[in-house]
């Protein structure tokens, strides 16, 4: 990882890294366990098989050599211990759709690593938007995350989860369902640094 920097004046995001691990496992446990968003993640984060990386990237270009060495390493690593990563990027692409273009050198990276089919790239941002949505609907928030979040995962695992999963195929709706019943109010309740974006923010190529 590269050493940390104060982005202050370019970034919203904090750098300190047990800022950022505070506040992303408090919105894996509050939004993502406690509002069921994702049936299979409570297993892992009991056991301790989520490996939190915090990336100190200030450009794409090095935030893609963080995401190559985490590939590298979750593939290399027993999945007993280390099922998945969650790559966390507070310091770059704040804004969502530099953030979505870079998804697709994330993606290119990982057939060149030849580890296509055997591990699989999600993704979290602050500013995340469905198309044909408004920034503020409230939907837009099954898929927010505190910063921008690479979340590596094995399509072994996603296989076997989905399997022992009734109509996995229904979780998407579900989740839309979820987040409409609580409303803005009762997502600011959780108390969570995924605020409704009042604007562009500012990234680094």
């Amino acid at each position: 990882m590269l050493p940390a920097m104060n982005l202050a004046t370019s970034s919203p995001f904090p750098t300190s890294d047990d800022a950022v691990l505070a506040a992303t496992r408090q919105w894996v446990e509050r939004a993502v366990i406690g509002l069921n968003l994702c049936p299979f993640a409570k297993s892992v984060h009991v056991k301790g098989q989520v490996h939190y990386a915090v990336s100190h990237a200030t450009t794409r270009a090095d935030l893609l050599q963080d995401l190559i060495a985490e590939l590298q390493a979750l593939q290399a690593s027993d999945p007993v211990v280390r099922d998945q990563t969650l790559v966390i990027a507070p310091s770059v692409l704040s804004d969502f759709l530099d953030f979505n273009d870079f998804l697709h050198d994330a993606d290119r990276a990982l057939r060149e690593l030849g580890l296509e089919g055997v591990l699989q790239i999600a993704s979290f941002h602050p500013q995340f938007q469905f198309a044909g949505t408004a920034a503020d609907d409230i939907t837009n928030y099954t898929n927010r995350g505190p910063y921008p979040m690479l979340h590596l995962l094995r399509e072994d695992s996603i296989a076997r989860a989905v399997a022992a999963f009734p109509e996995p195929e229904t979780i998407f709706e579900k989740n839309m369902q979820t987040l409409e019943q609580l409303g803005h109010a009762g997502w600011a309740a959780l108390g969570l640094e995924c605020p409704v974006p009042t604007g562009r923010g500012k990234s680094t190529p």
